[in-house]
């Protein structure tokens, strides 16, 4: 099934090209600024506080330098002397305290921010309804590009780190600038112009280089793709027998090189610029340079004067460039953030009923009336006007050929998507006027691509309703009725041995060989466990819940699966129909449309679709010569 089309919330601007100007960047600043002040509420004043408080400290050292040197020159007392030394020392080492704690406490700020920032991101993630924006790629992008990289400061702390640096060069600028100014106006003014195409092209290149990170975002993720299935034993088994290592491999380098390559043209043009800028500010720098010396030869200016004209240039170039960094930065940090931002901000993807009703108990039963769905205008309609009824406490079986759209019914049931028309009903009430959390809870099911979770056997079955997570009898009470308890007892740690071989528990952390991987047909009980585990539930869904079993297993599982639905409304969905002739009724699916609707034994005589694919199914398990005239047409 093909991705839906990207709505327009998710498929939101790229970076750099998004409009709003100052005021929009102001808020984003304060938003990020509340984001580290809620995360860190005890670091972020002091780190703040020192991070501007070290931007004076450099053009306080440079004019107690100039003091001991006119002092030294004009011969001042030794006690004006030592104290301007003093003072210079001191300066000196609160250069060195200030960055150590200055560095410590922005590592406590990262850690502490970061924290809160994945977990308001991830609870926003949670709190999307349905499926649509895991299968749109505008939006994977996005909720790739929020996540906080791994060993890199987050996002909101980047900006402010970026607005505290500005601030920070800011006092260092307008300290050496006015320093400069008593020396030479002029000369100020024209350090001042030089350092003007500076700030314009860091802009520019930050502008530029936020666009190619999200231009370069589905390569990015692509690669990742590739590497995940050469890495994983998911995929090991199919790349080696198929031997296609080498063509996932070069897929893979493939979108890599795409990546490189934007990113290269990227980094030459950055230093091409770079390379300009240093140029022009070399030769105001030494222009500047030339002209002290000469004011000095002419008396006009002091030692220390000179010293302080070079101190002043220097720091007002070097300031000027980490500022354009700084800003550069913080407009990077920023454009990032707003993919933070707009996951978390991100609207329901489904509707919501402004005064949701409880959810009751089922009584009468389910209605899916005249129910028309596709997943986007540029998908042909999986469902055209489906028309069914699932009587309360009794079991609806779903047939049909691959892509008939059982599965698609499946997820309107759970509501993981709503009707384009239509409606479904429980006990005449549309399900969109639920909470879709009550509503789900009355719903247990197994999915045809059913989950493996890499935790302990108990948890992977607990997972089905939480409250059972510390509840052993249900867990294995759920197992027993799944025919999964003789294997998962017999575990090397029984039922709290992990599953899996990436992790290890604390038991085995000297012995990481101990997990287990079981097999398909044993995780599909598993799941089935899982499900059993909601026996409370009003509605069981059934999703070719035994189609990675042996005979003798499937046969022991539709056993336990009719004894467990017994008086309960259920939903089957299996390809072997033999599996599904006991159920009250059988609907059979074909390009989207209910076409037949009975019993096993009404749908058998009526000779349509169902017959056909019973007996070619039931031919399959019969001798040449024990072939029935109907079976035998029906392979016709």
């Amino acid at each position: 099934m093909s991705p839906p089309v990207a709505t327009p919330d998710d498929a939101a601007a790229a970076p750099g090209t998004r409009t709003g100007g100052l005021p929009a960047a102001v808020r984003r600043i304060m938003l990020a600024g509340s984001l580290v002040v809620r995360g860190a509420p005890w670091t972020a004043l002091p780190y703040a506080v020192l991070t501007l408080a070290a931007g004076a400290l450099p053009v306080v050292i440079a004019w107690l330098t100039k003091l001991v040197v006119d002092g030294l020159v004009a011969g001042v007392a030794l006690g004006t002397l030592l104290t301007h030394a003093a003072g210079l020392a001191l300066a000196g080492l609160l250069v060195a305290v200030t960055a150590h704690v200055t560095q410590y406490l922005s590592t406590e700020v990262d850690r502490a921010v970061g924290l809160a920032a994945q977990e308001r991101l991830f609870t926003a993630v949670d709190r999307f309804i349905g499926l649509v924006r895991f299968e749109n790629p505008h939006f994977l992008d996005r909720l790739r590009l929020a996540q906080q990289p791994g060993g890199m400061s987050p996002y909101p702390c980047r900006a402010v780190d970026g607005v505290l640096g500005i601030g920070r060069t800011g006092f260092t600028i307008i300290g050496f600038l006015g320093s400069l100014f008593l020396l030479s106006p002029v000369m100020t003014g024209l350090v001042v112009l030089a350092g003007l195409p500076t700030l314009a092209a860091q802009l520019a290149l930050s502008r530029r280089r936020a666009r190619m990170i999200w231009e370069i975002g589905p390569a990015e993720r692509r690669e990742f793709f590739y590497s995940g299935l050469l890495s994983t034993v998911e995929a090991a088994k199919e790349v080696r027998l198929f031997g296609i290592g080498a063509f996932l491999r070069d897929r893979m380098l493939a979108n890599r090189r795409v990546a490189d390559v934007a990113k290269r043209a990227m980094d030459r043009q950055q230093v091409r610029v770079q390379a300009g800028l240093g140029l022009l500010a070399a030769t105001v720098s030494g222009g500047g340079l030339l002209w002290a010396v000469s004011s000095a030869h002419q008396g006009r200016l002091a030692v220390g004067d000179i010293m302080m004209f070079a101190a002043a240039v220097a720091g007002v170039q070097g300031a000027l460039t980490t500022l354009a960094g700084d800003i550069a930065r913080t407009h990077q940090a920023l454009s990032m953030f707003d993919h933070y931002v707009a996951v978390t901000a991100a609207g329901p993807d489904l509707p919501l009923a402004a005064a949701p009703r409880k959810v009751p108990p089922l009584r009468t039963g389910i209605e899916v009336r005249d129910v028309w769905f596709r997943y986007s205008t540029r998908h042909e309609w999986a469902l055209r006007g489906v028309d069914l009824h699932i009587p309360h406490g009794q079991a609806l079986a779903l047939v049909g050929r691959n892509g008939a759209g059982k599965s698609t019914l499946v997820k309107l049931l759970c509501r993981l998507y709503d009707p384009t028309r239509g409606a479904i009903l429980w006990d005449g009430v549309d399900i969109r006027e639920f909470d879709v959390a009550e509503l789900r809870v009355r719903i247990g099911a197994v999915f045809q691509d059913y989950m493996e979770y890499d935790m302990t056997a108990a948890e992977n079955i607990a997972l089905g309703d939480l409250e059972s997570l510390d509840d052993r009898r249900r867990i294995r009470a759920a197992a027993e009725q799944a025919g999964i308890d003789d294997t998962l007892s017999g575990l090397p740690h029984g039922y709290d041995t992990l599953l899996s071989r990436l992790f290890f528990s604390e038991d085995d952390r000297q012995n990481p060989e101990t997990g287990v991987v079981l097999s398909g047909g044993q995780w599909q009980r598993l799941a089935l466990a899982r499900a059993f585990l909601r026996d409370r539930r009003d509605l069981m869904i059934l999703d070719e819940p035994s189609s990675g079993m042996d005979a003798e297993a499937e046969h022991r599982i539709h056993a336990s699966l009719t004894a467990h639905r017994g008086g309960q409304t259920s939903l089957l969905i299996s390809h072997r129909l033999g599996a599904v002739r006991d159920a009250d009724q059988i609907v059979v699916l074909a390009g989207g449309r209910v076409v037949e609707q009975g019993d096993h034994r009404t749908l058998v005589a009526a000779g349509g679709d169902y017959a056909h694919l019973f007996a070619l199914q039931a031919a399959g398990y019969q001798p040449e010569t024990d072939r029935s005239p109907a079976l035998t047409e029906g392979v016709r």
